[in-house]
């Protein structure tokens, strides 16, 4: 028999007895039976490439796993490039160590501008983008929450619609077995009453 011709002779919302012994026990027999069925049996995801874990470390990140593998202490920040230093002082008159430390300053003063630069833009935008990021996001979340509430009600009518069609389903089915016990029972006493009018009619042509 294909999977799509099975049928399922079970009522849950009608259905009684579930609680008697050996019920539950029978119930994960047939259970513990049709899981050996499935395809495949172990891991599932088999049939999918092997993960690369590999595939987004930097060298920074494996340089630093060594690091700590290895319990090394971190290195420290270099404030070197923030540094303004004048020349050595062997170097005092030397125009050219002069010359190199003038372009060190002003490319020291131009890094700042652009931090200053950065500082405004974020303080006069900064507050404006952070508010439509978080406007965003509620609206996801809003979306979302809405979503999961549908997704729920969906649930909870289909239950209901199971729930209304197994009662419907399960007093029709009571109806049926009423009247066959009514009519088995009409049956055997109708039999029963036949027999008798034999016995009878033997009796009265013996007397005769």
């Amino acid at each position: 028999m294909s999977e799509a011709a099975v049928v399922v002779d079970a009522l849950p919302y009608f259905d009684q007895g579930y609680e008697e012994p050996g019920i539950k026990e029978a119930a994960l027999a047939l259970i513990e039976e049709e899981t050996r069925r499935y395809r495949p049996t172990k891991n599932y995801l088999e049939f999918l490439q092997p993960p690369n874990y590999k595939a987004f470390e930097t060298e920074v990140m494996k340089n630093e796993w060594e690091r700590m593998q290895a319990r090394l202490p971190m290195e420290t920040l270099s404030m070197k490039r923030c540094e303004l230093p004048q020349p050595a002082t062997g170097k005092m008159t030397d125009v050219q160590a002069w010359l190199e430390a003038v372009h060190n300053s002003e490319a020291q003063l131009e890094h700042q501008k652009l931090r200053i630069q950065n500082l405004e833009l974020l303080q006069e935008y900064g507050s404006t983008v952070w508010k439509n990021s978080n406007d965003l996001l509620v609206k996801l979340l809003n979306t979302s929450q809405q979503r999961l509430q549908e997704v729920r009600k969906q649930i909870q009518d289909i239950n209901w619609q199971r729930k209304n069609e197994q009662i419907e389903a399960g007093t029709k089915l009571k109806n049926l077995e009423d009247s066959w016990v009514g009519l088995v029972s009409k049956n055997y006493e109708i039999e029963r009453v036949c027999l008798e009018m034999e016995n009878q009619l033997l009796t009265y042509q013996n007397i005769s």
